[in-house]
């Protein structure tokens, strides 16, 4: 379920980007070959009007074949001959990418960018009209929270709350243990009173999912060294509903989009100048075998929840594209730039080199974290 539900979100996130530049290449007269969820080998395919629609066998991007995006040097002797074509060879060369105005090139080459971030503006304003879990201590001026609960974030393997049964989502609503009730529960009184009932049974009553019925369990603090803390393996936030009216709700969810890229952003760098000093860390990096299983804790969470997680991926996919390296959308964008200070096209097979080199570091990169993800299971 979680592999599939991963899927759906992956190909609405791709469709969605690859869109932006169908749409804008489109727009622009620009010819497109082929519209294509995830990468060769094809499994299925069908053409209407001039463009090709495929399926294919890896689920884990997508592309367009924009006519004129990789050039060689025929291509570019094409278009610098375009007066002394005859009138059908004009204007199907003059509908290649190459033959455009650079600022027509680099709006394509952005609109994919763009679109992943409209689509995480769209995700989490209409996350704030159902209501988006948000953290109290997130909480923002402009509104009030409602149903906040005790919400378990993580479990930890082989604690006493996995043992007891507790998972990721479930809603902690009483606390007891014998005739010490706790009365205002909340993630301090909650620690305090693990750490005033050690090696004691706890009665902790519990919501899980959609279901309304209270579920009860009984857990044991226990400290793993003499001297430590009794714990019972998780950790908790106290999380409520933000429910906004539609308006209110788009002007949230784009100060959240905002809020959530500016922060993608710092995280990205700090990751990529700690891997250049060598002190980078593949155990904060996740790729489609760590997140399927980011989608499942999302699931036990609510459809709220996974929208928030959908739109976290949408910025996070546009801003990986918008780095300036080869392959990536940012990378094309530079390579626009060069030829705009330098007054003349790149020589292509420098650009198309670099293109694939930059590709093959990125499989590398895929295949590294995937290979980080499954050690994480084991």
């Amino acid at each position: 379920m979680n592999i599939f539900i991963f899927i759906i979100i992956l190909l609405v996130l791709v469709l969605v980007h690859e869109f932006g530049h169908f749409f804008t290449a489109k727009s622009f007269g620009i010819r497109v070959d082929e519209f294509g969820f995830g990468f060769p080998p094809k499994l299925f395919s069908f053409k209407k009007g001039e463009t090709e629609y495929s399926i294919n066998a890896l689920p884990f991007g997508g592309f367009v074949k924009i006519f004129g995006e990789n050039v060689d040097d025929a291509d570019l002797a094409e278009v610098n001959a375009l007066d002394k074509k005859d009138t059908l060879e004009k204007k199907e060369i003059s509908r290649s990418l190459i033959s455009k105005p650079r600022y027509q090139q680099a709006l394509v080459m952005f609109a994919g960018i763009f679109a992943n971030f409209v689509l995480a503006w769209i995700l989490f304003s209409f996350g704030f009209i159902t209501g988006l879990p948000t953290s109290v201590s997130s909480e923002s001026k402009g509104y009030a929270l409602e149903d906040i609960n005790l919400v378990v974030v993580s479990v930890q393997e082989g604690s006493p709350a996995e043992i007891s049964g507790l998972i990721s989502g479930d809603k902690i609503i009483s606390v007891n243990s014998g005739e010490d009730v706790l009365s205002d529960i909340n993630t301090e009184s909650f620690k305090s009173f693990i750490l005033n009932h050690p090696n004691q049974e706890i009665d902790i009553g519990y919501l899980r999912g959609k279901d309304k019925n209270i579920n009860t369990t009984s857990v044991i603090p226990k400290t793993e060294n003499a001297g430590e803390k009794p714990m019972i393996g998780i950790s908790m936030d106290q999380i409520g509903k933000a429910k906004l009216p539609f308006l209110k709700a788009f002007g949230e969810g784009l100060r959240l989009d905002w809020t959530v890229t500016k922060g993608t952003v710092v995280g990205l760098y700090t990751l990529i100048a700690d891997g250049v000093r060598g002190k980078g860390d593949m155990s904060s990096v996740s790729g489609p075998v760590g997140m399927v299983g980011i989608v499942g804790d999302a699931y036990k969470f609510g459809f709220a929840y996974l929208l928030s997680f959908a739109a976290l991926i949408s910025v996070n996919l546009a801003v990986v594209n918008f780095i300036p390296f080869p392959a990536l959308d940012g990378g094309r964008l530079l390579f626009l730039l060069i030829e705009k200070i330098k007054g003349s096209p790149m020589n292509p097979k420098i650009a198309n080199t670099m293109n694939a080199i930059g590709f093959a570091i990125l499989i590398i990169l895929m295949l590294l974290v995937t290979f980080s993800d499954i050690t994480k299971l084991f």
